[in-house]
Protein backbone atom coordinates (compact mmCIF):
# COMPACT_ATOMS: atom_id res chain seq x y z
CA UNK A 1 0.00 0.00 0.00
CA UNK A 2 1.44 3.26 -1.04
CA UNK A 3 1.69 6.35 2.14
CA UNK A 4 1.15 9.29 0.59
CA UNK A 5 1.27 13.13 2.53
CA UNK A 6 -0.93 15.24 1.84
CA UNK A 7 -1.13 19.07 2.95
CA UNK A 8 -2.52 22.58 1.52
CA UNK A 9 -0.81 26.19 1.68
CA UNK A 10 -3.02 28.14 -0.90
CA UNK A 11 -3.51 31.96 -0.69
CA UNK A 12 -4.72 33.92 -3.79
CA UNK A 13 -2.67 37.47 -3.46
CA UNK A 14 -4.15 40.41 -4.54
CA UNK A 15 -0.89 42.40 -4.30
CA UNK A 16 -2.86 46.06 -4.01
CA UNK A 17 -3.97 44.89 -0.56
CA UNK A 18 -2.78 45.46 2.83
CA UNK A 19 -0.47 41.93 4.02
CA UNK A 20 -1.96 39.02 4.72
CA UNK A 21 -0.96 37.93 8.59
CA UNK A 22 -0.33 35.09 10.31
CA UNK A 23 -3.39 35.60 12.72
CA UNK A 24 -5.41 35.52 9.35
CA UNK A 25 -4.29 31.98 8.14
CA UNK A 26 -4.84 30.82 11.74
CA UNK A 27 -8.36 32.79 11.87
CA UNK A 28 -9.58 30.48 8.36
CA UNK A 29 -7.96 27.57 7.68
CA UNK A 30 -5.22 26.27 10.10
CA UNK A 31 -6.15 22.39 10.68
CA UNK A 32 -3.03 20.06 11.12
CA UNK A 33 -3.14 15.91 11.18
CA UNK A 34 -6.19 13.82 11.17
CA UNK A 35 -7.90 17.18 11.86
CA UNK A 36 -7.38 17.85 8.48
CA UNK A 37 -9.39 14.20 7.46
CA UNK A 38 -12.37 15.46 9.42
CA UNK A 39 -12.95 18.61 7.93
CA UNK A 40 -12.35 18.30 4.67
CA UNK A 41 -14.00 14.44 4.42
CA UNK A 42 -17.12 14.41 2.02
CA UNK A 43 -16.33 17.67 1.03
CA UNK A 44 -16.46 18.73 -2.34
CA UNK A 45 -12.94 20.35 -2.31
CA UNK A 46 -9.51 19.31 -3.81
CA UNK A 47 -8.65 17.87 -0.23
CA UNK A 48 -11.72 15.72 -0.25
CA UNK A 49 -11.15 14.69 -3.82
CA UNK A 50 -7.99 13.22 -2.38
CA UNK A 51 -9.14 11.49 0.59
CA UNK A 52 -11.77 9.61 -1.98
CA UNK A 53 -9.26 8.61 -4.40
CA UNK A 54 -6.99 7.34 -1.82
CA UNK A 55 -9.70 5.51 -0.18
CA UNK A 56 -10.90 3.58 -3.12
CA UNK A 57 -7.14 3.47 -4.54
CA UNK A 58 -6.13 1.72 -1.37
CA UNK A 59 -4.26 4.75 -0.75
CA UNK A 60 -2.82 5.64 2.89
CA UNK A 61 -2.61 9.49 3.39
CA UNK A 62 -0.86 11.23 5.61
CA UNK A 63 -2.08 14.36 6.69
CA UNK A 64 0.04 17.41 7.50
CA UNK A 65 -1.06 21.16 7.05
CA UNK A 66 -3.69 22.74 5.67
CA UNK A 67 -3.80 26.52 5.49
CA UNK A 68 -5.46 28.83 3.68
CA UNK A 69 -7.51 32.36 4.15
CA UNK A 70 -9.46 34.78 1.88
CA UNK A 71 -7.68 36.78 -0.62
CA UNK A 72 -5.68 39.66 0.65
CA UNK A 73 -2.27 41.23 0.19
CA UNK A 74 1.29 40.26 0.39
CA UNK A 75 1.57 36.82 2.61
CA UNK A 76 4.13 38.25 5.46
CA UNK A 77 7.08 36.16 6.07
CA UNK A 78 6.22 35.05 9.10
CA UNK A 79 3.05 33.44 7.94
CA UNK A 80 5.14 32.10 5.04
CA UNK A 81 7.59 30.33 7.33
CA UNK A 82 5.48 28.94 9.51
CA UNK A 83 2.88 27.50 7.07
CA UNK A 84 6.07 26.17 5.36
CA UNK A 85 7.85 24.62 8.38
CA UNK A 86 4.76 23.01 9.74
CA UNK A 87 4.64 21.41 5.86
CA UNK A 88 7.88 19.82 6.08
CA UNK A 89 7.81 19.08 9.55
CA UNK A 90 4.73 17.06 8.73
CA UNK A 91 6.35 15.20 5.63
CA UNK A 92 9.84 14.60 7.73
CA UNK A 93 7.37 13.04 10.82
CA UNK A 94 5.64 11.19 7.67
CA UNK A 95 8.67 9.48 6.11
CA UNK A 96 9.15 6.81 4.86
CA UNK A 97 6.97 7.94 1.25
CA UNK A 98 6.31 6.84 -1.46
CA UNK A 99 4.50 10.15 -2.89
CA UNK A 100 2.96 13.62 -1.99
CA UNK A 101 0.67 15.54 -3.16
CA UNK A 102 -0.51 19.31 -2.28
CA UNK A 103 -3.47 21.22 -3.06
CA UNK A 104 -1.40 24.44 -4.00
CA UNK A 105 -3.32 27.72 -5.78
CA UNK A 106 -0.50 29.39 -8.27
CA UNK A 107 -0.95 32.82 -7.13
CA UNK A 108 0.80 33.01 -3.54
CA UNK A 109 2.75 35.87 -3.43
CA UNK A 110 4.99 36.35 0.56
CA UNK A 111 7.42 39.09 0.95
CA UNK A 112 10.21 38.79 -1.17
CA UNK A 113 8.66 35.41 -2.90
CA UNK A 114 7.05 36.39 -5.93
CA UNK A 115 6.25 32.24 -7.19
CA UNK A 116 5.46 31.32 -3.60
CA UNK A 117 4.13 28.08 -5.00
CA UNK A 118 7.80 26.85 -6.52
CA UNK A 119 9.22 28.05 -3.36
CA UNK A 120 7.28 25.73 -1.52
CA UNK A 121 7.75 22.91 -3.82
CA UNK A 122 11.77 23.51 -4.06
CA UNK A 123 11.79 23.21 -0.31
CA UNK A 124 9.64 20.17 -0.13
CA UNK A 125 12.48 18.69 -2.95
CA UNK A 126 15.14 19.42 -0.17
CA UNK A 127 13.44 17.12 2.13
CA UNK A 128 12.99 14.33 -0.18
CA UNK A 129 14.95 14.60 -3.02
CA UNK A 130 14.56 14.94 -6.67
CA UNK A 131 12.92 11.48 -7.18
CA UNK A 132 9.88 11.04 -5.18
CA UNK A 133 6.47 11.67 -7.16
CA UNK A 134 4.86 14.94 -6.09
CA UNK A 135 1.23 15.91 -7.76
CA UNK A 136 -0.25 19.48 -7.16
CA UNK A 137 -3.66 20.72 -7.39
CA UNK A 138 -3.78 24.44 -8.51
CA UNK A 139 -6.93 27.73 -8.65
CA UNK A 140 -7.41 28.33 -12.71
CA UNK A 141 -6.61 31.46 -11.31
CA UNK A 142 -3.25 30.61 -10.56
CA UNK A 143 0.01 32.33 -12.10
CA UNK A 144 1.66 29.02 -13.49
CA UNK A 145 5.24 29.13 -14.31
CA UNK A 146 7.86 26.93 -16.08
CA UNK A 147 9.55 26.27 -12.32
CA UNK A 148 6.65 24.74 -10.85
CA UNK A 149 6.27 22.11 -13.76
CA UNK A 150 10.24 21.38 -13.07
CA UNK A 151 9.68 21.10 -9.24
CA UNK A 152 6.43 18.91 -9.60
CA UNK A 153 5.77 15.29 -11.33
CA UNK A 154 2.36 16.80 -12.50
CA UNK A 155 -0.05 20.22 -12.24
CA UNK A 156 -3.50 20.11 -12.41
CA UNK A 157 -5.92 22.58 -12.71
CA UNK A 158 -9.34 22.98 -12.52
CA UNK A 159 -11.07 23.59 -15.70
CA UNK A 160 -14.71 25.44 -14.06
CA UNK A 161 -15.08 28.74 -12.97
CA UNK A 162 -17.19 28.54 -10.47
CA UNK A 163 -14.60 25.67 -9.61
CA UNK A 164 -17.03 23.43 -9.12
CA UNK A 165 -14.42 20.68 -10.32
CA UNK A 166 -12.13 20.79 -7.12
CA UNK A 167 -12.78 17.58 -6.05
CA UNK A 168 -12.37 15.93 -9.16
CA UNK A 169 -8.82 17.59 -9.73
CA UNK A 170 -8.28 16.17 -6.24
CA UNK A 171 -9.19 12.46 -7.30
CA UNK A 172 -7.03 13.55 -10.54
CA UNK A 173 -3.97 13.93 -8.81
CA UNK A 174 -3.93 10.86 -6.02
CA UNK A 175 -5.02 8.69 -9.12
CA UNK A 176 -1.84 10.06 -11.56
CA UNK A 177 0.31 9.34 -8.07
CA UNK A 178 -0.74 5.75 -8.30
CA UNK A 179 -0.08 5.17 -11.78
CA UNK A 180 3.47 7.08 -11.38
CA UNK A 181 4.38 4.68 -8.54
CA UNK A 182 3.26 1.99 -10.69
CA UNK A 183 5.33 2.67 -13.59
CA UNK A 184 2.70 3.40 -15.30
CA UNK A 185 4.14 6.76 -17.11
CA UNK A 186 6.77 9.10 -16.95
CA UNK A 187 4.87 12.27 -17.49
CA UNK A 188 6.55 15.75 -19.02
CA UNK A 189 4.68 18.70 -18.12
CA UNK A 190 5.08 21.95 -20.48
CA UNK A 191 3.73 25.34 -19.24
CA UNK A 192 2.50 27.89 -22.14
CA UNK A 193 2.67 31.48 -20.96
CA UNK A 194 0.75 34.44 -23.23
CA UNK A 195 1.12 38.26 -22.70
CA UNK A 196 -2.26 38.59 -21.71
CA UNK A 197 -3.92 39.30 -18.21
CA UNK A 198 -7.08 37.86 -18.12
CA UNK A 199 -10.07 39.04 -15.59
CA UNK A 200 -12.63 36.76 -14.06
CA UNK A 201 -14.19 35.00 -16.96
CA UNK A 202 -16.72 31.91 -16.44
CA UNK A 203 -16.27 29.19 -17.78
CA UNK A 204 -19.67 28.64 -18.79
CA UNK A 205 -19.34 31.64 -21.30
CA UNK A 206 -17.47 32.32 -24.42
CA UNK A 207 -14.92 32.34 -24.68
CA UNK A 208 -13.97 30.13 -22.00
CA UNK A 209 -16.28 27.37 -22.86
CA UNK A 210 -15.27 26.85 -26.53
CA UNK A 211 -11.36 26.83 -25.08
CA UNK A 212 -11.89 24.38 -22.39
CA UNK A 213 -13.82 22.31 -24.85
CA UNK A 214 -10.72 22.39 -27.09
CA UNK A 215 -8.69 21.43 -23.78
CA UNK A 216 -10.99 18.29 -23.24
CA UNK A 217 -10.14 17.03 -26.65
CA UNK A 218 -6.52 17.04 -26.17
CA UNK A 219 -7.16 15.22 -22.73
CA UNK A 220 -8.89 12.60 -24.85
CA UNK A 221 -5.70 12.43 -27.13
CA UNK A 222 -3.55 8.86 -27.29
CA UNK A 223 -0.54 9.75 -24.29
CA UNK A 224 -1.82 12.65 -22.87
CA UNK A 225 -3.62 13.01 -19.53
CA UNK A 226 -4.13 17.34 -18.66
CA UNK A 227 -4.40 20.26 -20.27
CA UNK A 228 -6.12 23.11 -18.79
CA UNK A 229 -6.52 26.97 -19.47
CA UNK A 230 -4.53 28.56 -16.50
CA UNK A 231 -6.64 32.41 -16.15
CA UNK A 232 -3.98 33.56 -14.08
CA UNK A 233 -4.87 36.40 -11.61
CA UNK A 234 -4.32 39.77 -12.89
CA UNK A 235 -4.52 41.28 -9.61
CA UNK A 236 -1.14 40.11 -8.89
CA UNK A 237 1.64 42.73 -9.63
CA UNK A 238 4.55 40.33 -10.26
CA UNK A 239 6.43 39.38 -13.18
CA UNK A 240 4.90 35.87 -13.70
CA UNK A 241 1.00 37.30 -13.87
CA UNK A 242 -0.56 36.01 -16.75
CA UNK A 243 -2.72 33.52 -18.56
CA UNK A 244 -0.96 29.90 -19.16
CA UNK A 245 -2.02 26.51 -20.53
CA UNK A 246 -0.58 23.79 -18.61
CA UNK A 247 -0.63 20.15 -20.35
CA UNK A 248 1.05 16.98 -18.69
CA UNK A 249 1.19 14.25 -21.48
CA UNK A 250 2.20 10.11 -20.21
CA UNK A 251 5.67 9.90 -21.74
CA UNK A 252 5.90 12.55 -24.30
CA UNK A 253 7.59 16.15 -23.44
CA UNK A 254 6.85 17.08 -27.07
CA UNK A 255 2.83 16.30 -27.51
CA UNK A 256 2.59 18.10 -24.14
CA UNK A 257 3.98 20.98 -25.75
CA UNK A 258 1.89 20.64 -29.03
CA UNK A 259 -0.96 20.43 -26.28
CA UNK A 260 -0.55 23.73 -24.77
CA UNK A 261 0.66 25.88 -27.85
CA UNK A 262 -2.46 24.55 -29.55
CA UNK A 263 -4.64 26.22 -27.00
CA UNK A 264 -2.38 28.82 -25.97
CA UNK A 265 -2.85 29.96 -29.99
CA UNK A 266 -6.64 29.91 -29.47
CA UNK A 267 -6.43 31.99 -26.48
CA UNK A 268 -4.55 34.76 -28.44
CA UNK A 269 -6.56 34.40 -31.20
CA UNK A 270 -9.55 35.17 -28.74
CA UNK A 271 -7.86 37.72 -26.26
CA UNK A 272 -9.93 40.18 -26.63
CA UNK A 273 -13.03 39.02 -25.72
CA UNK A 274 -11.48 38.54 -22.81
CA UNK A 275 -11.72 42.20 -22.25
CA UNK A 276 -14.76 42.46 -20.13
CA UNK A 277 -16.83 45.98 -19.65
CA UNK A 278 -19.69 46.43 -17.40
CA UNK A 279 -22.10 48.74 -16.49
CA UNK A 280 -22.19 50.92 -12.92
CA UNK A 281 -24.37 50.59 -10.39
CA UNK A 282 -27.30 53.11 -11.60
CA UNK A 283 -27.42 51.56 -14.88
CA UNK A 284 -27.30 48.30 -13.44
CA UNK A 285 -30.07 48.47 -11.01
CA UNK A 286 -32.24 50.44 -13.63
CA UNK A 287 -32.08 47.10 -16.41
CA UNK A 288 -32.35 45.44 -13.41
CA UNK A 289 -35.48 46.83 -12.07
CA UNK A 290 -36.46 46.69 -16.09
CA UNK A 291 -35.87 42.73 -16.13
CA UNK A 292 -37.67 42.19 -13.13
CA UNK A 293 -41.01 43.70 -14.78
CA UNK A 294 -41.25 40.20 -16.58
CA UNK A 295 -39.08 37.06 -14.39
CA UNK A 296 -37.68 37.40 -10.89
CA UNK A 297 -35.45 36.95 -9.46
CA UNK A 298 -33.08 39.61 -10.97
CA UNK A 299 -29.36 39.16 -9.44
CA UNK A 300 -26.44 41.92 -9.51
CA UNK A 301 -22.99 41.04 -9.15
CA UNK A 302 -20.45 44.33 -7.74
CA UNK A 303 -17.02 42.46 -9.23
CA UNK A 304 -15.14 44.75 -8.12
CA UNK A 305 -15.72 44.63 -4.45
CA UNK A 306 -15.46 40.80 -4.52
CA UNK A 307 -13.55 39.43 -1.19
CA UNK A 308 -12.89 36.56 -2.89
CA UNK A 309 -10.12 38.73 -5.01
CA UNK A 310 -8.74 40.57 -2.35
CA UNK A 311 -11.24 43.54 -2.31
CA UNK A 312 -12.64 44.80 1.34
CA UNK A 313 -16.27 43.62 0.80
CA UNK A 314 -17.20 47.00 2.66
CA UNK A 315 -17.78 48.83 -0.69
CA UNK A 316 -21.01 50.53 -0.67
CA UNK A 317 -21.24 51.46 -4.52
CA UNK A 318 -24.14 49.02 -5.50
CA UNK A 319 -25.56 48.96 -2.29
CA UNK A 320 -26.15 52.96 -2.82
CA UNK A 321 -27.41 52.57 -5.71
CA UNK A 322 -30.27 49.93 -4.74
CA UNK A 323 -31.20 52.11 -2.24
CA UNK A 324 -31.65 55.35 -4.00
CA UNK A 325 -34.09 53.44 -6.54
CA UNK A 326 -35.93 52.83 -3.75
CA UNK A 327 -36.38 48.85 -4.39
CA UNK A 328 -38.84 46.72 -2.31
CA UNK A 329 -39.02 42.83 -1.69
CA UNK A 330 -35.33 43.15 -2.34
CA UNK A 331 -32.06 42.04 -0.70
CA UNK A 332 -28.72 42.74 -0.66
CA UNK A 333 -25.89 40.14 1.15
CA UNK A 334 -23.01 40.60 2.30
CA UNK A 335 -21.64 43.82 3.90
CA UNK A 336 -18.76 43.26 5.91
CA UNK A 337 -18.80 45.74 8.96
CA UNK A 338 -17.88 44.28 12.27
CA UNK A 339 -18.83 47.29 14.22
CA UNK A 340 -22.82 47.87 12.00
CA UNK A 341 -22.61 43.81 12.94
CA UNK A 342 -21.89 44.03 16.99
CA UNK A 343 -24.02 47.15 17.83
CA UNK A 344 -27.02 44.90 15.91
CA UNK A 345 -26.08 42.04 18.54
CA UNK A 346 -26.06 44.35 21.38
CA UNK A 347 -29.41 45.99 20.23
CA UNK A 348 -31.56 42.83 19.77
CA UNK A 349 -33.60 42.10 17.08
CA UNK A 350 -37.03 44.80 17.10
CA UNK A 351 -34.37 47.80 17.36
CA UNK A 352 -34.32 50.88 15.17
CA UNK A 353 -30.22 51.77 14.56
CA UNK A 354 -28.99 54.71 13.52
CA UNK A 355 -25.94 53.15 11.85
CA UNK A 356 -22.95 54.30 9.41
CA UNK A 357 -22.56 51.56 7.39
CA UNK A 358 -19.61 50.21 5.05
CA UNK A 359 -16.88 52.23 3.65
CA UNK A 360 -14.13 51.74 6.22
CA UNK A 361 -11.50 50.15 3.66
CA UNK A 362 -11.24 53.37 1.32
CA UNK A 363 -12.89 56.03 -0.34
CA UNK A 364 -12.66 53.87 -3.70
CA UNK A 365 -15.17 51.04 -2.78
CA UNK A 366 -17.33 53.92 -1.49
CA UNK A 367 -18.94 56.43 1.09
CA UNK A 368 -20.12 54.97 4.24
CA UNK A 369 -24.05 55.52 4.48
CA UNK A 370 -25.79 56.78 7.37
CA UNK A 371 -28.78 55.05 7.75
CA UNK A 372 -31.79 54.25 9.97
CA UNK A 373 -32.00 50.51 9.54
CA UNK A 374 -34.57 48.16 11.58
CA UNK A 375 -32.76 44.53 13.17
CA UNK A 376 -35.10 42.32 11.63
CA UNK A 377 -33.03 38.84 12.29
CA UNK A 378 -29.34 37.90 13.89
CA UNK A 379 -27.43 35.47 13.58
CA UNK A 380 -24.01 33.35 14.24
CA UNK A 381 -22.85 33.49 10.63
CA UNK A 382 -22.53 29.60 10.49
CA UNK A 383 -23.99 27.18 7.64
CA UNK A 384 -22.92 24.31 5.52
CA UNK A 385 -22.12 25.45 1.81
CA UNK A 386 -24.77 23.50 -0.46
CA UNK A 387 -23.24 24.41 -4.01
CA UNK A 388 -19.26 25.53 -4.67
CA UNK A 389 -17.26 23.46 -2.05
CA UNK A 390 -20.30 21.65 -1.24
CA UNK A 391 -19.88 20.62 2.70
CA UNK A 392 -17.87 22.74 3.87
CA UNK A 393 -18.79 24.68 6.63
CA UNK A 394 -19.02 28.08 6.30
CA UNK A 395 -18.58 30.48 8.75
CA UNK A 396 -19.22 34.70 8.36
CA UNK A 397 -18.87 35.49 11.96
CA UNK A 398 -21.86 37.54 14.01
CA UNK A 399 -24.46 38.53 10.80
CA UNK A 400 -27.70 40.85 11.36
CA UNK A 401 -30.25 41.54 8.79
CA UNK A 402 -30.79 44.93 8.37
CA UNK A 403 -33.98 46.55 6.75
CA UNK A 404 -33.80 49.83 5.13
CA UNK A 405 -37.26 50.65 3.42
CA UNK A 406 -38.13 47.85 1.35
CA UNK A 407 -34.26 46.49 1.18
CA UNK A 408 -32.50 43.94 3.66
CA UNK A 409 -29.19 44.19 4.43
CA UNK A 410 -27.11 41.54 5.59
CA UNK A 411 -23.93 42.71 7.86
CA UNK A 412 -21.23 40.10 8.32
CA UNK A 413 -18.28 40.27 10.99
CA UNK A 414 -15.80 38.37 8.81
CA UNK A 415 -15.29 38.96 4.99
CA UNK A 416 -16.19 37.25 2.37
CA UNK A 417 -17.92 36.85 -0.91
CA UNK A 418 -21.41 35.28 -1.32
CA UNK A 419 -21.21 31.74 -2.73
CA UNK A 420 -24.68 30.74 -2.84
CA UNK A 421 -27.95 31.73 -0.89
CA UNK A 422 -26.89 30.01 2.24
CA UNK A 423 -26.52 33.74 3.79
CA UNK A 424 -29.78 34.71 3.12
CA UNK A 425 -31.62 31.71 4.38
CA UNK A 426 -30.02 31.87 7.66
CA UNK A 427 -32.36 35.02 7.94
CA UNK A 428 -34.96 33.79 6.81
CA UNK A 429 -34.76 35.10 3.33
CA UNK A 430 -35.64 32.96 0.10
CA UNK A 431 -33.87 34.64 -2.33
CA UNK A 432 -36.09 33.17 -5.06
CA UNK A 433 -38.99 35.36 -3.59
CA UNK A 434 -36.82 38.30 -4.22
CA UNK A 435 -37.13 41.35 -6.83
CA UNK A 436 -33.84 42.07 -7.29
CA UNK A 437 -31.06 41.04 -4.88
CA UNK A 438 -27.56 42.55 -4.99
CA UNK A 439 -24.53 40.61 -3.66
CA UNK A 440 -20.46 40.40 -3.75
CA UNK A 441 -18.94 38.33 -6.18
CA UNK A 442 -17.45 38.28 -9.58
CA UNK A 443 -17.98 34.45 -10.83
CA UNK A 444 -18.52 31.84 -8.08
CA UNK A 445 -21.77 33.16 -6.73
CA UNK A 446 -22.87 31.35 -10.18
CA UNK A 447 -22.88 27.80 -9.03
CA UNK A 448 -25.24 28.60 -6.37
CA UNK A 449 -27.58 31.24 -8.48
CA UNK A 450 -27.34 30.48 -12.04
CA UNK A 451 -29.79 27.40 -11.21
CA UNK A 452 -32.57 30.37 -9.64
CA UNK A 453 -32.07 33.64 -11.58
CA UNK A 454 -34.20 35.03 -13.92
CA UNK A 455 -31.02 36.93 -15.14
CA UNK A 456 -27.72 37.92 -13.64
CA UNK A 457 -26.42 41.73 -14.31
CA UNK A 458 -22.58 42.35 -13.70
CA UNK A 459 -21.83 46.01 -12.22
CA UNK A 460 -17.94 47.30 -12.35
CA UNK A 461 -17.37 50.34 -10.38
CA UNK A 462 -14.23 51.27 -8.89
CA UNK A 463 -12.79 48.60 -6.83
CA UNK A 464 -10.05 46.32 -6.16
CA UNK A 465 -11.41 43.67 -8.48
CA UNK A 466 -12.25 45.78 -11.11
CA UNK A 467 -12.60 44.10 -14.50
CA UNK A 468 -11.40 47.41 -16.06
CA UNK A 469 -6.80 46.89 -15.48
CA UNK A 470 -6.32 50.39 -16.52
CA UNK A 471 -7.70 51.15 -12.73
CA UNK A 472 -4.21 49.79 -11.05
CA UNK A 473 -0.72 50.84 -11.60
CA UNK A 474 1.59 47.72 -12.55
CA UNK A 475 4.68 48.03 -11.62
CA UNK A 476 6.48 44.46 -11.88
CA UNK A 477 4.26 42.81 -14.59
CA UNK A 478 6.26 41.64 -17.87
CA UNK A 479 5.95 44.16 -20.53
CA UNK A 480 4.15 44.40 -22.95
CA UNK A 481 1.58 42.28 -22.48
CA UNK A 482 -2.02 42.57 -23.37
CA UNK A 483 -4.47 44.50 -22.41
CA UNK A 484 -2.60 46.75 -21.03
CA UNK A 485 -0.07 47.27 -24.14
CA UNK A 486 -1.91 46.92 -26.98
CA UNK A 487 0.98 46.18 -29.38
CA UNK A 488 2.21 43.05 -27.09
CA UNK A 489 2.64 39.71 -29.36
CA UNK A 490 2.44 36.04 -28.65
CA UNK A 491 5.29 34.29 -29.51
CA UNK A 492 5.54 30.47 -28.87
CA UNK A 493 7.94 29.64 -25.85
CA UNK A 494 10.65 27.58 -27.29
CA UNK A 495 11.97 26.27 -23.69
CA UNK A 496 7.96 25.51 -22.26
CA UNK A 497 8.68 22.73 -20.33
Amino acid sequence: MYRIAVGEISHETNTFCPPTTLEMFQDSVWARGEEITQRFHDTRTYLGGMQEAAERLGVTLIPTIAASTQPWGIITREAYEAMLGELLDGIRQAMPLDGICLALHGAAVAHGISDVESAVLAAVREVVGPGMPIAVTLDLHGNATPRMAALATGLFSVHEYPHTDMYERGQEAVGFLVRVLRGEIHPATAVEALPLLAVPAPAGLEPVRSINALCHRWETEPGMIACALMHGFPYSDIPEAGVTVVAVAEHDPALARRAARSVAKEVWARREEFVRRYPLPDAAVAEAVAAAADRTPVVINETSDNPGGGAPGDGTHLLRAMLDAGLTDSAFGMLYDPQVAEAAHQAGVGATLQVRLGGRHDRMHGDPLDLEVYVKSLADGKFTLTALGRGVQADYGKTARLTCGGLDVIVSSRRGQVLDPGPFLLHGIDVRSCRIVGLKSSVHFRAGYEPLAARIITTDPPGLCSSNLAHFTFQHVRRPIYPLDQDAVYRSNEASC
